[in-house]
């Protein structure tokens, strides 16, 4: 299917219909799955398609940062979200900010919805009205998301289990200063605004398992726990797709 359409999409019972709707909108070679991160990646290689049309919510609040790591598979691949509602437009400009070329939404109405559709099915970009307010709204572009470094990955798993930043800073033996450091480039490669988001991304991404959270009282010990946490985090893997 080289030079074809690749749709991503979890409504598996729809796929059916999903397929022939986008083929009288003149979109050719549709192939639709709902594999993701190794299997998505697999597929992707196999069918190198000219156009990837995914769902926005395919990764939940995650699609932008797994855009990113798609997007650092294969930086050439043309990307496109699609939303048909729900998806907050702030989290809607990370997909264009870590790699993809176009955001369509049904909810800013049907007429511009396949109007962004015909430009991508064309091989142009487009990014709907209310996302570029996003952009316009912006001094400088955001920047784009990173993979979690090892003491990232570290902070979120003290953050999960109730650490405050002066607890983090002593249990790792690094000033207040650099947490926050470390704690704002989370929030910028996870797409997160708060520290109750980032722990929602990093249970979806696997990053923590919720069998491991931990809760304890104001004088719990930091040092067992920490070694503890150190211990699961060494059996763990960055994120990847």
């Amino acid at each position: 299917m080289s030079g074809g359409t690749l749709i991503v999409s979890r409504m598996v019972h729809l796929h059916g219909n999903i397929k022939k709707h986008f083929e009288k909108m003149g979109f050719r070679d549709i192939t639709i799955t709902a594999e993701d991160k190794g299997k998505l990646n697999r597929l992707i290689r196999d069918l190198n398609p000219r156009i990837v049309l995914m769902d926005s919510h395919f990764y939940q609040c995650c699609t932008p940062v797994m855009i990113a790591e798609l997007h650092r598979q294969f930086p050439k691949l043309n990307i496109a979200v699609v939303s048909t509602g729900g998806f907050p437009a702030d989290r809607a400009m990370y997909c264009i900010v870590n790699g993809a070329r176009s955001y369509v939404n049904l909810e800013e109405g049907s007429e511009q919805f396949y109007k962004g559709l015909e430009e991508i099915r064309n091989g142009k970009t487009y990014v709907s009205p209310e996302v570029q307010k996003r952009f316009n709204l912006r001094s400088s572009y955001p920047t784009p998301s990173k993979k979690l470094t090892a003491r990232e990955e570290e902070i979120i798993r003290l953050l999960a289990n109730g650490y405050k930043g002066e607890e983090i800073a002593d249990a790792l033996h690094i000033s207040l200063r650099t947490v926050d450091a470390h704690k704002a480039s989370i929030y910028n490669s996870l797409c997160v605004r708060n520290e109750n988001e980032v722990i929602r991304a990093a249970i979806y991404l696997g990053i923590i398992d919720p069998k491991e959270l931990d809760f304890y009282g104001r004088d719990y010990a930091l040092n067992p726990k920490l070694e503890k946490i150190k211990r699961r985090l060494e059996k763990s893997c960055l994120i990847g797709i």
